[in-house]
């Protein structure tokens, strides 16, 4: 995971304003493409988590410059918090995840595929979670490397897995692909949006093999229809 800063993430959009040019993202003629993975819609998802029962001991930032404002918070065999999304382009290089394309680019991730190979941020949907701290510790809540996800954004669910882990008080960030399907400019330098994406992550979930976007679909699909259900 790459640390963004508000002063870079700045520059770069001053960069393109003075080239004539806007991000994909914050064209108003930009149309993301409708994502409804699984059988559970992102209205009856965000209904649940109106409330915050805050289980970390404190709260993170969003980026590098911002306050710390946002809470983890537990429910019903989930975990889940609401934040910006950040692009993560580590793991594998390809045509769009590479030194080349992302300054902060590097070539792993913190959870590997079933053949020992870091992930591919570019076709797998994944989310990075926080490093443990005195903030969080997210194995001791549950969640692992291959962890189901439910991201929702726009009225859109997208299926993940937890892929990466990053810095200690930041949160907010999945991979290029995630960001993608929901319609989010996924470029790793100017792309992200600044707010509005839930992620429920279900606790002691596990995806297998962890490369499998299909499977996390499956298993994700069924533990939201338990999330939903329960009281």
């Amino acid at each position: 995971m790459r640390l963004r800063t508000l002063t870079l993430a700045a520059a770069s959009g001053a960069a393109l304003l003075a080239a004539g040019l806007v991000p994909a993202h914050a064209s108003a003629a930009a149309s993301p493409r409708s994502v409804q993975e699984g059988t559970v819609g992102a209205a009856d998802l965000l209904a649940k988590v109106k409330t915050c029962t805050q289980i970390s001991n404190g709260t993170y930032r969003t980026d590098e410059e911002t306050a710390a404002t946002v809470p983890v918070c537990g429910k019903n065999g989930a975990v889940f918090w609401k934040a910006d999304m950040d692009i993560d382009c580590d793991g594998q290089r390809t045509t769009n995840c590479n030194e080349d394309r992302d300054p902060w680019f590097q070539d792993d991730t913190a959870f590997h595929q079933s053949d020992g190979k870091p992930l591919k941020a570019e076709t797998l949907p994944y989310v990075v979670v926080p490093s443990s701290s005195t903030i969080w510790n997210h194995s001791g809540a549950g969640i692992q490397g291959g962890g189901v996800v439910a991201v929702v954004y726009d009225g859109q669910v997208e299926y993940a897995v937890v892929g990466d882990t990053g810095p200690s008080k930041i949160i907010g960030e999945a991979s290029y692909a995630t960001a993608k399907a929901l319609g989010i400019d996924p470029d790793p330098e100017t792309g992200g949006t600044d707010s509005g994406v839930t992620y429920i992550l279900f606790t002691n979930s596990k995806v297998s093999p962890i490369e499998s976007h299909s499977a996390a679909v499956s298993l994700g699909d069924r533990l939201a229809r338990q999330f939903i259900a329960a009281n």
